[in-house]
C-alpha cells in the first residue's frame, strides 16, 4: 500500500487528528513516571534537575516542558509537596496510589495538556508537510510510473524545521500561560505584566529561553526523524506494524535523547532560572546566557554534570517516543483507508475499520 499516493493521501486535518490521539495517549501513559520522579526529587534538598525549594521547577510529561510554581498560593503545590517517604520509584508508585488514590499519579497533567496537544500537533503536521513537500521536489523529475524515493537527509531537514517552526510560534504562550499560573492573576493583570516585561525587554523578551529550548529540540528531531524513518526503510515496511513503530520510535528516541543529554542539562538549568528571575517575580533580573551555564555546570560538576540525569531522561523519553509515532502512523493508515475507500466505495466506517485492521494487523500478528 503506498501511503503517500497523492489521489488518497491524508489531510493537515486527519495527520492533527492522529497526532492528536497520540499525543493524549502519551500524556496519558507517561505522566505518572514525571510525578513519580519530581516526588522523589521533592525528598531532596537539591538535585541535578530539579530545584525543589526555589520557587518553580520543570515538568515534563514526556511532550513537552513547563514550569511550574511553588510560591504560595500555587495550586501545584498541593501535589508537588504532599507528604510521604518513598524508598524508590516502584514504592513511590504503591504508596502514592495507596495513600492518595491513583489518580495522583496524573496530578499536574490538565496544565500541560493546554499547551502539549496544540504544541504536537504543530509539530507532526509541520514535520509530514515539509518530508512530503521536499519529497516531491526531489522526485519532481522522475516519470509518474517510476516509485520516487526519500534521501536520508529529506527527514532530518523535516525534522528539524518542524520543530523550529512549533518551538517557535508556542513560545510566547508558554511564558504567557506560566505568568498566569505563578499567580493565578486574571487576564487584565496579565496584560499589565506583559506590558511591563515587554518595555523592560523588547517584544524579542517573548522568545526567553528559546535558544536553549532549540538547542536541544531541533538536533533531538533531526536525529530522531532520520533515525525512525532509516530504520522503517531497513526493515523494508512502508506500512509498519504497531510493534515495529513502537520499536523504531523508541530505538530513535533513545539515540537522539542519548545525543543530546548535554542540550537537555543547560536548558533545565536556564529554564529554571528564566522561571526564577523571569516568570515568578515582578522585577526581572538578567539571565545568563547558553554559554555561561554551560561553563557554570562544568565548572562545578565537570563533563559528568552535562550529562546529569541520562537515565531518567531515557527511561521517560523511549516510552514517549514509542507510544507518540505508533499511535500517528496507526492513524495515518487508518485515514488512508478511509480516504480510499470512501473514493472509491463510499464505504462505513465499519468496513473501513475491518479491512484497516486486517492490513495494519495482519493475521500473523494477531
Amino acid at each position: 500500500m503506498a501511503l503517500e499516493d497523492p489521489a488518497y493521501r491524508i489531510t493537515p486535518a486527519q495527520q492533527a487528528a492522529a497526532s492528536c490521539t497520540g499525543a493524549i495517549l502519551t500524556s496519558l501513559l507517561v505522566t505518572p513516571l514525571d510525578v513519580v520522579k519530581i516526588r522523589l526529587q521533592a525528598q531532596q534538598k537539591y538535585t541535578e534537575r530539579t530545584n525543589a525549594n526555589g520557587r518553580c521547577y520543570l515538568y515534563c510529561n514526556g511532550l513537552m516542558d513547563h514550569f511550574c510554581g511553588c510560591g504560595p498560593g500555587n495550586g501545584q503545590k498541593q501535589w508537588f509537596q504532599r507528604p510521604g517517604h518513598f524508598n524508590g520509584t516502584l514504592d513511590a508508585f504503591i504508596k502514592i496510589s495507596r495513600n492518595e488514590g491513583i489518580f495522583s499519579l496524573w496530578s499536574g497533567l490538565g496544565p500541560t495538556l493546554v499547551l502539549a496537544i496544540p504544541t504536537t500537533i504543530l509539530y507532526f503536521v509541520s514535520y509530514e508537510q515539509s518530508r512530503l513537500y521536499l519529497k516531491e521536489l526531489y522526485n519532481r523529475h522522475l516519470p509518474p510510473d517510476r516509485e520516487k524515493v526519500q534521501p536520508h537527509w529529506i527527514p532530518l531537514v523535516a525534522g528539524a524545521t518542524a520543530r523550529i517552526f512549533a518551538v517557535t510560534v508556542v513560545n510566547p504562550l508558554e511564558l504567557v500561560r506560566t505568568k498566569m499560573q505563578s499567580k493565578r492573576i486574571t487576564y487584565t493583570e496579565i496584560r499589565k505584566s506583559l506590558k511591563i516585561f515587554i518595555q523592560q525587554n523588547g517584544y524579542a523578551g517573548l522568545w526567553t529561553g528559546i535558544v536553549p529550548t532549540l538547542c536541544r529540540d531541533v538536533p533531538f528531531s533531526a536525529i530522531y526523524w532520520m533515525s525512525y524513518e532509516n530504520i522503517k526503510e531497513y526493515f523494508g515496511s512502508e506500512v509498519p506494524t504497531l510493534g515495529l513503530s513502537f520499536f523504531a520510535g523508541a530505538v530513535s528516541g533513545s539515540l537522539a535523547a542519548f545525543l543530546t543529554v548535554p542540550f537537555d542539562v543547560v536548558k533545565t538549568h536556564q529554564q529554571i532560572e528564566i522561571g526564577e528571575k523571569t516568570i515568578y517575580t515582578d522585577k526581572p533580573k538578567k539571565l545568563k546566557t547558553m554559554f555561561e551555564a554551560i561553563r557554570d555546570i562544568y565548572r562545578h560538576n565537570g563533563y559528568r554534570g552535562l550529562y546529569a540525569g541520562l537515565v531518567p531522561r531515557l527511561v521517560k523519553v523511549a516510552p514517549a517516543c514509542a507510544i507518540m509515532i505508533s499511535s500517528f502512523e496507526y492513524g495515518k493508515v487508518f485515514f488512508y483507508r478511509y480516504n480510499e475507500f470512501m473514493f472509491h466505495h463510499g464505504a462505513s466506517l465499519h468496513e473501513i475499520t475491518d479491512f484497516y485492521a486486517e492490513e495494519y494487523f495482519p493475521p500473523e500478528h494477531t
